[in-house]
């Protein structure tokens, strides 16, 4: 495998590994042109009967893993299924979205990406992952503007245990599902307070969003500048001009 910019040299990797990688890509390149022959809200709307929240639940998992953004599934969840039923079902089912994707991940990526991890800020990550498994993780899920799926291959190729990763996405999704799923079950009556506090809610992750993303950026240029101000570059030497040959 080539050296990319900034990372360590990488050791070539075995068929094996390249093949698990390659059908990772592959189902899940599939789960997202599934989209286009299936629509994970109609098929919430549609779920009648005692399989309801089973058939609901399948339905909003398979969704994340196909990337359809979970903040639109909540939504939906609480449109079609009111705040209580909505709210039950968008929890487990983001839980069992980020299990699956996590299972993949592991078993398909791992030893492909594990590499990586030999940098120093993904190392440190990593180290924190395996250490702090549930706490670490909690984070991830509650801090605004970290992608759903990011995070779970994320977790998927670091070392954390399997049930801390578990409990703490199940335990940090649970307030930006709610303000969603509120907002979706009250959307009929925009002037309630049960909507106008859950928009609210909504509002202001979305800034946290921003406030992170900036804060992040002006962190990682901070990095660069001390760096740079460690290492400086070395001087390249003054080489004389040539003087030209004069021509008859």
């Amino acid at each position: 495998m080539p050296k990319l910019p900034g990372l360590p040299a990488l050791p070539p990797l075995g068929r094996a590994v390249r093949l698990r990688l390659a059908l990772l890509v592959a189902i899940l390149a599939a789960l997202a042109g599934s989209l286009l022959l299936w629509d994970p809200a109609a098929v919430l709307a549609g779920a009648t009967g005692p399989w309801r929240l089973p058939v609901a639940i399948a339905a909003y998992a398979v969704g994340t893993l196909a990337f359809v953004p979970k903040p639109a599934l909540n939504a939906a969840a609480g449109l079609l299924l009111g705040v209580g039923e909505g709210l039950t079902m968008a929890i487990a089912a983001t839980t069992l979205g980020g299990v699956l994707a996590f299972w993949l991940g592991r078993a398909l990526g791992r030893d492909a990406l594990r590499p990586f991890l030999r940098t120093k800020v993904l190392a440190s990550l990593d180290r924190r992952l395996t250490e702090q498994g549930f706490r670490s993780v909690l984070l991830l899920r509650i801090v605004p503007g970290v992608p759903f799926q990011a995070a779970n291959f994320g977790c998927a190729v670091s070392g954390v245990r399997f049930w801390p990763y578990t409990w703490a996405t199940a335990l940090g999704v649970a307030p930006g599902t709610a303000a969603y799923v509120v907002a979706g079950a009250s959307a009929g009556s925009p002037g309630s307070p049960a909507f106008l506090i859950s928009s609210a809610l909504i509002v202001l992750m979305c800034v946290l969003t921003v406030v992170t993303l900036w804060r992040a950026r002006a962190a990682a240029r901070a990095s660069a500048a001390r760096d740079a101000a460690h290492h400086p570059a070395t001087p390249v030497p003054d080489v004389p001009a040539v003087p030209e040959r004069a021509t008859a």
